[in-house]
């Protein structure tokens, strides 16, 4: 398998066609045609039905289509970053932070961050599921924000940033959104939609069980965008780090009995070979005012 066999069959997959693949890739389509077949025989499976002009993916060719976009995506990171380097263009960094984690704490410092490197670019990446470390170790991306510590490992750098508690999030109109304190009794009789992405989710569900709050959600999604806008609008209710609401209309509030807390993190590879421009951000994450539950 070679470079040219994932641009040509991304160049096939889109376009079901081989004359119009071929023109795409820039080659003959006697070329192409035998590009694709001993990318077959490789993989020991069809990647694409020929019957006549109706030419279709199978199951096999779908799923390595969603893995060669990924190949030609991580390509054209790593060409920019050699051109970037090669040229003495801007230094582009690559930063993930977990889906968990809402933007409100970090926009005043990622503006700082660019102000004070004037030459660096950054690309934020979400996390995906089961992602963290290993990435960061694995030079995928060059640091990650995380909602709690790593296992100790001599080759990361952890800075804390801060922590943040767990609350109660309802719609400003809501019942519940005219205590300060809302005891924990009272929460099962409202709707609750259930962060299925939390990292906490079974310490969440645990605390609210040992209070006597039973919640039993109808509705659960990963989607963080998605819960915020359910409870802003009224229809539900859920548990969310208080620095993580976004969406307007929101309420937090305290719960009688819950102290659940997090501690957000940021985490790079340790030692010279870092990046300067990560170890710069490092230091300044350190000395950043992050306000309330600033980590010690």
């Amino acid at each position: 398998m070679d470079i040219n066999q994932v641009r040509y069959f991304l160049n096939l997959a889109e376009t079901l066609n081989f004359t119009e693949a071929a023109r795409r890739s820039g080659v003959s389509q006697p070329s192409l045609t035998r590009a694709i077949q001993r990318l077959e025989e490789e993989l020991g499976s069809p990647l694409i039905y020929r019957d006549g002009k109706d030419s279709r993916l199978t199951a096999l060719g779908r799923d390595i289509q969603a893995e060669f976009m990924r190949i030609e995506l991580a390509l054209r990171n790593v060409r920019e970053h050699s051109e970037s380097t090669t040229l003495g263009r801007r230094r582009i960094l690559d930063i993930a932070v977990a889906p968990t984690i809402g933007p409100g704490a970090f926009t005043a410092f990622f503006d700082d961050v660019l102000g004070q490197l004037p030459s660096l670019k950054i690309n934020m990446h979400q996390l995906a599921a089961g992602e963290g470390v290993n990435e960061v170790l694995s030079g995928k991306y060059h640091a990650c924000i995380l909602p709690r510590a790593p296992r100790p490992n001599h080759k990361l750098k952890v800075v804390p940033l801060f922590r943040e508690r767990f609350l109660l999030a309802c719609a400003e109109s809501h019942p519940l959104a005219r205590h300060d304190v809302v005891s924990t009794e009272v929460l099962s009789a409202y709707p609750y939609v259930d962060r299925l992405a939390c990292e906490f989710h079974t310490e969440i569900t645990e605390h609210l069980m040992d209070h006597d709050a039973v919640m039993q959600p109808r509705f659960s999604t990963e989607r963080e965008d998605w819960v915020q806008r359910i409870v802003a609008e009224g229809r539900a209710i859920c548990i969310i780090p208080e620095r993580s609401a976004v969406a307007q209309g929101i309420a937090l509030r305290e719960v009688e009995g819950i102290s659940l807390e997090r501690e957000v993190v940021f985490v790079m590879i340790s030692g010279s070979g870092t990046p300067l421009e990560i170890r710069k951000i490092a230091q300044l994450a350190d000395r950043h005012d992050w306000g309330r539950g600033k980590v010690p």
